[in-house]
């Protein structure tokens, strides 16, 4: 039987003009890795009368990574945030995640940097650094 670890699956990120190799990103926080935010598809309305009526509307689909503070991954997304900053410009990216526990992957494209996490909070140990994406399409890939 197969099972549903996430230990295996992997998140590869590949930045126009400044990381155009895909990096697999690594050093994932313990109980949050990478996680997707669920899409709204659909516009709804009630009219005066009371007629309820729908429609479909196409949604941004946002995902956020959380590295841990001495992951070098760390690096790759300062990077990133930092020609964006230098050219004051957007960087688009595209991406794969693999997930052999289910034998699924997903291909990410137009993949934008929203928002980082400057420094990491330091408590007791230094906290994980939180990073969110947002993404023009998603297509899940089943794995040969």
């Amino acid at each position: 039987m197969a099972t549903i670890t996430s230990a295996n699956a992997r998140l590869a990120l590949a930045v126009t003009g400044v990381f155009p190799v895909p990096q697999t990103l690594q050093g994932w926080a313990t109980d949050d890795s990478f996680s997707s935010a669920s899409l709204n598809s659909a516009e709804t309305v009630k009219g005066v009368d009371g007629q309820f009526h729908a429609g479909f509307v196409f949604d941004i689909y946002k995902m956020s990574l959380t590295i841990m503070p001495d992951s070098p991954s760390i690096i790759l997304m300062d990077t990133w945030s930092t020609f964006e900053k230098t050219a004051q410009e957007k960087f688009v990216a595209s991406g794969t995640i693999v997930m052999p526990s289910v034998g699924r992957s997903y291909v990410l494209s137009q993949v934008y940097l929203k928002s980082i996490t400057p420094f990491s909070d330091a408590k007791k140990v230094l906290q994980a650094m939180k990073y969110e994406l947002e993404i023009g399409d998603i297509q899940m890939v089943p794995l040969a």
